[in-house]
């Protein structure tokens, strides 16, 4: 059962949402837009005995994590895209090391230091693996206040399931906005058992030990395939969309996070012009929805796909891969921390049912 509705920022919700999960351990570092998550977890670790600590920098932070992680605890790092950029070595070796972890990214504009407004621009780093070596992260991109803390929820679950770093990918907007959020009285937490953590000897007969490092190429070769097997698996049973007016439309947006929220204002406009618009969202942004794109891409009704972004483009590609040709993608982005108007969208989807030159 929930509770009454509570009015909260959602830099806060998603502290509040990963002590509801368990997390008794925070490690970061300030950075604009997301710093109320710390000081939330600074607040609220104190209180109820768990660890909190501003590390010197985020390399140290995320290397706090990868510590607390292979002891087997839930834990959580949080940062803004320069910020998470120095994360990258330490994600790396997490995936490395298969250890369960939480990392927030609440996107600010860039390239480089950039702005503190929101973006969109860390959709690569995030999807792509962002660090060495060949891996992935779970990718969840919630796009309400009320989805920042169901998902991140859900997220210290996966991270737990699969041994690996989920990941939360908001922008300023999200992270800044306050809206009502109803907490439930009891989390769906899954219970995992970590045979392989680091948490003493015990009667075991040997210690446990936690690395990424595999002198011999064959035994990293095996690592690799074994991981890619994982990843696999994960691409088959964990696609999460929402699929918006697809029956009859005509044009297919795709968005995610905050965008997702602006189109779905500008379908509603483009129905009482007769343009029959749908939206495919994708919730995780890896494992990647490619397969309803393409089905959609697929069906007669659909003439083409407009992807819209915070950034010069980078999801469209992995749009215009799951469309596969079958119909022409389009792209509208803003960066630099602006947000795109409805009217602009709009405009796009006028001239996109004209056949004209968009």
């Amino acid at each position: 059962m929930a509770q009454k509705r509570v009015l909260m920022k959602g830099n806060e919700v998603i502290a509040e949402a990963a002590l509801r999960a368990g997390c008794r351990n925070y490690f970061g570092y300030p950075i604009t837009p997301q710093t109320e998550v710390m000081h939330y977890m600074a607040k609220k670790m104190v209180q109820i005995g768990g660890n909190f600590v501003q590390a010197e920098s985020e390399v140290s932070a995320i290397n706090m994590v990868y510590g607390a992680a292979a002891a087997g605890a839930r834990v959580l790092t949080s940062s803004s895209s320069p910020g998470v950029s120095l994360k990258q070595e330490g994600i790396s070796y997490i995936a490395g090391a298969e250890l369960p972890a939480v990392v927030v990214n609440i996107m600010r504009a860039g390239p480089g230091l950039g702005g503190i407004q929101p973006a969109q621009g860390d959709y690569f780093q995030a999807t792509k693996g962002g660090g060495h070596g060949d891996y992935r992260n779970l990718v969840i991109a919630p796009a309400s206040i009320q989805e920042l803390y169901e998902l991140t929820v859900e997220a210290f679950n996966l991270a737990d399931k699969y041994r690996m770093c989920a990941m939360i990918l908001g922008d300023g907007t999200l992270g800044q906005m306050m809206e009502p959020v109803a907490f439930r009285d009891e989390e769906p937490i899954v219970t995992v058992e970590k045979p392989w953590a680091c948490t003493g000897r015990g009667d075991r007969a040997d210690h446990n030990t936690v690395t990424s490092i595999y002198i011999d190429p064959d035994v990293l070769e095996a690592k690799n395939v074994e991981l890619q097997e994982k990843y696999k698996y994960i691409e088959e049973n964990e696609v999460r969309y929402e699929a918006y007016g697809l029956e009859d439309a005509e044009i297919v947006i795709t968005a995610f996070s905050t965008c997702s929220r602006i189109c779905k204002n500008v379908i509603r406009q483009a129905a009482e012009l007769g343009i029959k618009v749908g939206m495919i969202r994708p919730i995780t942004l890896w494992p990647f929805p490619t397969k309803i794109i393409n089905e959609t891409a697929a069906l007669s009704n659909v003439k083409a796909f407009l992807d819209v972004e915070l950034n010069m483009g980078q999801m469209v590609e992995d749009v215009r891969l799951a469309v596969n040709g079958q119909k022409p993608v389009y792209f509208h982005g803003r960066a630099g921390g602006n947000l795109p108007t409805q009217k602009e969208i709009l405009d796009k989807i006028v001239e996109i049912s004209k056949g004209g030159n968009v």
